[in-house]
């Protein structure tokens, strides 16, 4: 089965989402990009992704869940800012995302031990350095990715507010004609931290 491990975003969050996502696609249409140009991700399958795991096992799935487990009760609970629009691809944007800004380095230093203590098993670590990211949309074509990648710029500054992580969620992912479907297989808590 296909998983990867994600944390969940919040209500509020996925509001804004879907408004940021209004606002975007509104302005694509008025200049010349087609709904078939962009796909836009249903804000209900929005998550922050820490680690996709691509094709598993059965039989790894007990030992993935005790790896997020373990890691997890080592991290405190804490808030992430949700901001600023940007893009992966050089001119012409292939993704439009949302970043993350207060609360980042929590972000990637709970990133980071998953990732260490999966290699520990046999998985490969990234090459990629990790981008905490919500995918908005994947763009079909350059030239509407030309014109992504402009209006993207308007958003540099935007922000959406801000995320309460509290846990990391092993999900199965399943490829459907209509879309994925997302199957919780494990959430994992993390301890309650103070803020400062």
């Amino acid at each position: 089965m296909r998983c990867f491990i994600a944390i969940d975003i919040g209500n509020e969050i996925k509001t804004a989402l879907s408004d940021l996502q209004s606002q975007i696609s509104g302005q694509a249409k008025d200049s010349g990009v087609k709904k078939s140009d962009a796909k836009w991700v249903r804000v209900a399958d929005i998550h922050l992704t820490l680690k996709f795991l691509g094709e598993v096992g059965d039989e790894k799935i007990v030992e993935i869940c005790n790896i997020v487990r373990q890691v997890t009760g080592r991290h405190k609970n804490f808030e992430l800012d949700v901001e600023t629009v940007g893009f992966f691809g050089g001119k012409s944007a292939r993704v439009l995302w949302v970043g993350t800004g207060e609360g980042k380095d929590k972000l990637i230093e709970l990133q980071t031990d998953i990732e260490e203590q999966l290699a520990q098993v046999g998985w490969p670590k990234e090459k990629r350095l990790f981008s905490g990211h919500l995918t908005l949309c994947r763009i079909r074509n350059t030239r509407a990715g030309v014109k992504l990648a402009e209006i993207s710029q308007e958003y540099k500054d935007f922000r959406l507010g801000i995320n309460f992580v509290d846990s990391v969620t092993v999900y199965q992912s399943q490829l459907t004609p209509k879309g994925p479907i997302y199957t919780p297989l494990g959430n994992y808590k993390l301890p309650d931290g103070k803020f400062e």
